[in-house]
């Protein structure tokens, strides 16, 4: 039986783990700047949870964790799209393991998410997606937008 719990900063491990399969499952090498990322990765979630700028979900099938996802709460100016709030939500870490997709578990947890953001006032919830997630998250009410990314060169 799958069983969904908020995650704790004890967690941490586990969601660095989902973290850097979501981004190999993606197409990324797993290679010298994924682990730089999981190195640095692992103790920022851990203080983001214990902050409370960053609220995760897990779901396990016995002892294993078969799926998981985060919210993470972002200082933002009003804008538009939400006049009067200080604050975005941020998707991430959406992640489930091979042989638990297609059952809607990463549905499911997006909706904790979504629920989590409405529950603090939050109307703006932004995400970036693969073009294999895009059909996921759009059947979940998201819509493609016209951000842009400016990113310097990382050095392992």
């Amino acid at each position: 039986m799958l069983e969904t719990r908020t995650a704790t900063p004890a967690d941490a491990a586990l969601i660095t783990h989902h973290r850097r399969r979501m981004f190999v499952d993606a197409g990324r090498a797993d290679n010298q700047v994924i682990d730089v990322m999981a190195r640095n990765f692992e103790p920022w979630v851990a203080k983001a949870i214990e902050d409370g700028k960053y609220i995760g979900w897990l779901t396990f099938d016995g002892d294993r964790a078969v799926a998981g996802t985060g919210l993470m709460i972002l200082d933002w100016a009003p804008h538009p799209l939400d006049p009067r709030s200080t604050h975005r939500g941020y998707l991430l870490n959406v992640y489930v393991e091979p042989e638990y997709r297609r059952k809607k578990l990463a549905s499911q947890l997006i909706e904790l998410a979504l629920a989590e953001a409405r529950r603090r006032k939050i109307r703006v919830v932004a995400l970036h997606s693969t073009e294999a997630g895009r059909a996921l998250y759009e059947s979940n009410g998201f819509r493609r937008t016209n951000e842009m990314f400016y990113v310097e060169p990382v050095e392992p």
